[in-house]
């Protein structure tokens, strides 16, 4: 199990890039959450095998039609077994 913090930047408000990254991360088991940021930004926590977190993680540097993706921060978060979250969730 391994868990990112992404932090994307561009037009990726508006534009159901949350709805869709939640979509995405549920076909491939991936679990944490995506929320809108007060600066524009989209962070998405995705915790699950590093397979599936990183194709997640590939999409996101596209996302959904209608979105710019300009940036990408990725963080690798340490995460003891039985901590993760349990489901996606868009807040």
């Amino acid at each position: 199990m391994i868990c990112k913090r992404c932090v994307v930047s561009g037009r990726v408000q508006g534009v159901y890039y949350r709805g869709s990254t939640a979509r995405i991360a549920a076909s491939l088991g991936v679990t944490g959450h995506a929320v809108n940021l007060s600066d524009g930004r989209v962070e998405v926590l995705a915790c699950g095998t590093a397979e599936a977190v990183d194709r997640l993680v590939a999409w996101l540097r596209e996302g959904p039609s209608g979105a710019q993706v300009t940036k990408l921060d990725i963080e690798v978060l340490s995460s003891p077994e039985g901590k993760a979250p349990t489901g996606f969730t868009t807040g």
